[in-house]
């Protein structure tokens, strides 16, 4: 069993230390701890969560249907084998992380309830001092922890506050609006109609969970989104199966044939968008009913600027053909009474409305941050390789993909922060800090993400709070896996743009 130094509290009893702060106990803080607990057994950690347990998003989202739009075994950790189906449900995902928990014995650093409200470095002590909130509502308690290193891996989620658009009318609905994020859990849907508006993949995962309890189901989207419906077990893996390989071998051979997939995918969206679009509108024609149109299912943006929503063995094009959901292309009016009128005057009758329109983007969990008493304004700042931010001593985070499996890049971080601390060690430093360097004075300033490169509207919404990247290495991010898993490993730690002390 690999050991790990405790927790130490002060005379302050309010007050706790650790070495290594780890914020957000979902894929990335608990794929964080468990590297920490292998690499550094002498290390002291804690991981604080606001949310009541583990999961991040996939504790928030527990929509009907609610399931991966990533195959498990790229979005499974590397060093834990997948053993169930490629596209899984979120209570597998649960599981799966409950497993790594247990094994790594986890539970014992982790503090749910414990929301971070500020954050601050100072330069004379060397460490962070996080105020914290802890306790159910209307008991909570303001505790202090302090630490010599802060790892944020809150991902990137508002849990509290989804987005909803203010649309005319909504008062005068009289049926019910629910946003996924906030799914009740008596709701009864039977002979019900229902308008789901948004066409990503909460509405993908959601329709086919709900059409056959529900009158009818509506997909409403302003604009068409590029689907694909694989097998939920991928070929490769019903030919292996009569082999019975170790789980680690079957692991490894999905997780290269995915990754193979992925890396073609995003190449050739750059490269041949033509080519990609074409693939996927021939993949979806088959599964479509007789009397759809095309045009409802064909994107005006090229293939990977924005995710492709994964119907895994077709089940929502099911229910269309079944004639238990329909997909109407438009822009709200303005909601009635009955239902939403839209613009062209056709008004479609709800009982129900799910807002399934996406999600507000929160930057390192809105916490407010301090560098020896001055704010962090993090739009005035460049992110290092994606992973550190210019000017904040002792302060990593954990980012995934737009176009992968986000826990491929949680382990290319994880190795890079040991990476980091071991040399950290070997230099005898306490802190480092990314810091421009003379041959960055005529650097071009980019924004945290391009529309050329990802258009969500998640994404466009939020560049005003976002920081920003240069247009060289080490000022760069948002790189693809098969680039970032040759540059990330041989990232020189020496090259003047880390300044340790």
């Amino acid at each position: 069993m690999t050991t790990t130094a405790p927790a130490t509290a002060s005379a302050d009893a309010a007050t706790t230390h650790v070495d290594i702060l780890i914020i957000g106990a979902g894929v990335s803080g608990i794929g964080a701890a468990h590297h920490l607990r292998e690499r550094f057994p002498d290390k002291s950690f804690v991981i604080l969560d606001a949310q009541d347990n583990r999961g991040g998003t996939w504790w928030t989202h527990r929509y009907p249907g609610v399931r991966s739009d990533s195959d498990l075994f790229t979005y499974g950790y590397r060093f834990k084998p997948w053993r169930g189906p490629s596209i899984a449900a979120g209570g597998a995902i649960l599981d799966y992380l409950d497993e790594v928990i247990e094994e790594d014995d986890l539970e014992q650093f982790i503090r749910y309830r414990h929301r971070v409200s500020s954050a601050s470095w100072s330069s004379a002590d060397r460490q962070w001092t996080l105020e914290v909130t802890r306790g159910e509502q209307g008991q909570e308690e303001d505790v202090q922890f302090t630490a010599g290193f802060l790892w944020m891996c809150q991902g990137y989620y508002n849990h509290a506050k989804p987005y909803r658009p203010q649309w005319a009318g909504l008062d005068d609905f009289a049926g019910e609006i629910i946003h996924p994020q906030s799914w009740p859990e008596d709701l009864d849907l039977a002979g019900k109609r229902v308008v789901v508006i948004g066409s990503g993949a909460t509405a993908a995962t959601l329709i086919p969970a709900i059409a056959a309890e529900a009158e009818h189901v509506t997909m409403l989207q302003r604009s068409p989104t590029y689907f694909f419906a694989p097998p939920t077990t991928h070929e490769l893996a019903v030919q292996l199966a009569p082999l019975d390989l170790p789980d680690e071998w079957m692991h490894e051979i999905m997780r290269r044939q995915y990754m193979t997939q992925y890396h073609w995918l995003a190449r050739t969206s750059l490269e041949a968008p033509d080519e990609v679009h074409a693939f996927l509108m021939e993949a979806l024609k088959p599964q479509l009913p007789d009397d759809a149109d095309i045009k409802d299912f064909t994107p005006s943006y090229r293939p990977w600027q924005q995710r492709i929503a994964m119907v895994p063995d077709g089940d929502m094009f099911a229910a269309m053909r079944e004639g238990k959901a329909s997909v109407v292309t438009d822009t709200i009016d303005t909601f009635t009474a009955h239902g939403i009128r839209l613009s062209s005057g056709e008004e479609i009758p709800a009982d129900v409305v799910v807002t399934a329109t996406g999600f507000n983007m929160s930057v390192f969990g809105d916490v407010a941050f301090t560098v020896d008493g001055e704010p962090v304004d993090f739009p005035e700042r460049l992110t290092w390789r994606g992973v550190m931010i210019s000017g904040v001593p002792n302060m990593a985070y954990t980012f995934g993909y737009f176009r992968h499996s986000w826990t491929l890049r949680v382990d290319l971080v994880c190795d890079l922060v040991e990476r980091l601390l071991a040399h950290m060690a070997e230099l005898g430093a306490s802190v480092v800090v990314p810091e421009l360097r003379p041959q960055d004075a005529d650097m071009e300033i980019r924004p945290w993400c391009t529309p050329e490169n990802f258009n969500a509207g998640y994404v466009m919404r939020s560049q005003d709070i976002l920081f920003k990247q240069g247009d060289r290495e080490p000022w760069i991010h948002l790189l693809e896996h098969d680039e970032e898993r040759e540059v990330l490993p041989k990232a020189d730690l020496d090259d003047g743009s880390l300044v340790y002390s």
